[in-house]
């Protein structure tokens, strides 16, 4: 899901209104009717209802209030948005508001994205934006942005009621299934019902294609004469073969460090080591810093069909050495404790995970600390810190699901987010080859 969109300066009908700022100035929602109808204005259309097309709109009719501008959705508009962000929907990130730091949070992007791209709207952009259309906002103590309700209601609200008065035409239940250029630039549309046999053909001025993850984004922009980066998966959960793992499913880390190794990636990729909390699930492991593993491993894990290596260092704050003295100490301290109730509270971790620990090693947690081989908590030091898991799938579930590929960011420019092939016509969103990590990003991004 992806939020701004930068429209051209040329996007105006009598004068040039350049990159005004939304304005006070409202106007009346404008019925769903007929698309072909005649009109003498110049007409946008909008492929797709979610953020990037309903903010796209919108901002379109900031710079051009004279432009007609119609969002064509097939089903629910704003239906991502309602279920992003576990249904509160996180709109961006409060910690990562310079250029630099904020760019190495998109896989794919990251260099293209160094520059000035978020200058012209950045997380303190996208925070004011909602705050000064009423939406209160708050920042979580790992940077995500949610509105203070807890609810994305608040945000799809507050979009369809600026696009409602700034008199954006919203027509759903319909798809645009072919598009093409006339020999005067102007775009021809194939609009087909999803209910119903009439099809609608419409001459647009300008288009906008933000249809998402959707295939019928990239196939309009082939027909367009743009190539695609061919769309994998991103941001999913790993499953885990694992029987002693599954009955840990709810207990939660809030910091390990976690390495995926895959066949056909030799070197070694920063990238593929990440830091943060991850959660146990009924299939394998979840949590912020599998998904970041994810998303930066979205194409290698596609090509190996998803299965790697997961290490695992459950006490990433700790040196090997610290916790064999912590276990010397432990055992010393409590010998006469069974070593399933009693472990170093500086581990802070789950009893039941714990029982893992020692079921891994096959040691009884009946039996007395006193009984505690050194060699055993040499064995158990290292588990804690090179804990490895056989990656044999994505999870069963994508609530959330975000693609890496589409439209190469080399086709478009960056500053206006207009084709470099073809004029009139614009990017935004999923329909990109560009994708952010969880944590605000990509509702942030284009």
């Amino acid at each position: 899901m992806s939020f701004l969109l930068r429209m051209s300066p040329r996007l105006s009908v009598r004068c040039d209104y350049g990159y005004l700022l939304l304005g006070p100035k409202k106007r009346k929602f404008t019925a769903a009717a007929s698309l072909i109808a005649q009109m003498s204005e110049e007409i946008l259309v909008v492929v797709g209802g979610g953020a990037a097309g309903v903010y796209g709109a919108i901002r379109a009719k900031t710079v051009a209030p004279h432009l007609k501008v119609v969002v064509v959705e097939k089903g629910k508009p704003l239906s991502k948005v309602k279920i992003s962000g576990g249904g509160r929907c996180n709109v961006t990130n409060g910690h990562y508001t310079d250029n630099l730091s904020l760019a190495e949070h998109y896989p794919r992007g990251h260099r293209e994205l160094r520059g000035s791209f978020f200058n012209m709207h950045g997380p303190v952009d996208t925070m004011s934006w909602f705050s000064d259309h009423g939406v209160d906002l708050k920042v979580e103590g790992d940077g995500r942005v949610f509105p203070v309700s807890n609810s994305s209601s608040s945000i799809i609200s507050c979009l369809l009621t600026e696009a409602d008065e700034r008199g954006v035409s919203l027509q759903t239940g319909k798809v645009v299934t072919k598009a093409s250029t006339d020999a005067n630039g102007k775009f021809l549309l194939k609009v087909e019902k999803r209910t119903s046999d009439p099809i609608e053909y419409v001459e647009a001025n300008y288009l906008l294609i933000a249809s998402g993850s959707s295939r019928q984004g990239y196939s309009l922009a082939a027909q367009l004469d743009h190539s695609i980066v061919d769309p994998v998966p991103s941001l999913f959960t790993f499953k885990i073969e694992d029987p002693l793992l599954t009955e840990l499913a709810g207990i939660t880390f809030p910091k390990v460090e976690a390495k995926l190794k895959l066949e056909n990636v030799q070197r070694n990729v920063s990238h593929l080591t990440q830091v943060g909390p991850m959660l146990v699930t009924h299939w394998g492991l979840s949590g912020p810093v599998i998904l970041r593993l994810s998303a930066w491993g979205a194409r290698e894990l596609h090509t190996c069909s998803y299965k790697g290596i997961l290490m695992v260092d459950f006490l990433p704050s700790l040196h090997i050495e610290d916790i064999k003295s912590m276990l010397y100490q432990h055992k010393n301290t409590y010998a006469k404790h069974k070593r399933l109730n009693s472990f170093p509270s500086e581990f802070g971790l789950a009893k039941r995970f714990w029982k893992y620990i020692l079921d891994h090693e096959s040691l009884d947690g009946e039996t007395l600390w006193a009984s505690m081989s050194n060699a055993s908590m040499i064995s158990v030091a290292h588990l804690l810190k090179h804990c490895t898991f056989q990656v044999t799938a994505k999870g069963p579930f994508k609530d959330e699901f975000v693609t890496a590929g589409g439209v190469p960011l080399s086709e478009i420019s960056l500053k206006t987010m207009e084709s470099k092939i073809h004029p009139r016509l614009f990017f935004a969103g999923e329909v990109l080859n560009v994708d952010g990590v969880t944590g605000g990003f990509n509702f942030q991004g284009l």
